[in-house]
């Protein structure tokens, strides 16, 4: 290998490295937004984390695999969803960049997911084997805490309220809370994901949008 060669590989490690470093960086400090971890806890949770790059449009999951691991989502944008019973697609969860995505029932239990999860920009991620984590959070009470922390927040008191807002509020003001509570994602969006998640068909979408542009309830 020439010398020029050489510099170009050191140069492309050192890069490697300085993205692992950020990465790693980034994905601790959400975690210590539920729970402080121990050096040691962390050192420990580093080892199983593997860097994986998806790009747009590849599933993490398919409808009827067996997850086994969780994706931290470093940067990019992912979906999940499941095929209603007139065949179309109907989005349940977005992913965005500091959340963990996973089909968490079917990997708890190992057995088949029910939904799908898809890569709607180009992704990196942290991804980590469950059982694996499973035995850190047994080993660690940190870690614990962070876990229960977690799914309260993200598995009940959020999605409690989307429930209700679902079974008893109408399309456009779900929609109208949508952009309120999320406008940096909703301009991720394409209109079909908008109106897989609202459940309504993209024409319904424009006429809700053409609705509140003239103020319209």
């Amino acid at each position: 290998m020439t010398r020029s060669g050489c510099d170009e590989v050191a140069s492309e490690s050192v890069v490697t490295v300085l993205e692992a470093q950020s990465d790693l960086a980034q994905f601790f400090a959400k975690v210590r937004t539920y729970a402080d971890l121990s050096p040691q806890a962390e050192a420990a949770w580093t080892a199983i984390l593997r860097r994986r790059d998806l790009p747009k449009d590849a599933p993490l999951i398919r409808a009827g695999d067996v997850p086994s691991a969780y994706a931290f989502v470093v940067s990019g944008l992912l979906f999940q969803h499941y095929t209603g019973p007139a065949g179309d697609m109907v989005i349940k969860y977005f992913f965005p960049e500091n959340r963990i995505a996973a089909s968490v029932t079917a990997t708890m239990l190992g057995a088949p997911s029910r939904f799908g999860i898809t890569a709607i920009e180009d992704c990196v991620l942290l991804e980590y084997d469950f059982v694996a984590f499973k035995r850190l959070v047994d080993a660690f009470p940190d870690m614990a805490t962070f876990y229960i922390r977690y799914l309260e927040r993200h598995w009940i008191i959020e999605k409690e309220p989307e429930e209700i807002a679902f079974r008893h509020d109408d399309a456009l003001d779900r929609y109208r809370a949508f952009i309120e509570a999320q406008p940096d994602l909703h301009r991720r969006l394409k209109q079909h994901h908008v109106a897989a998640w609202l459940g309504i068909t993209p024409e319904s979408l424009s006429r809700l949008r053409r609705a509140i542009a003239y103020g319209r309830r």
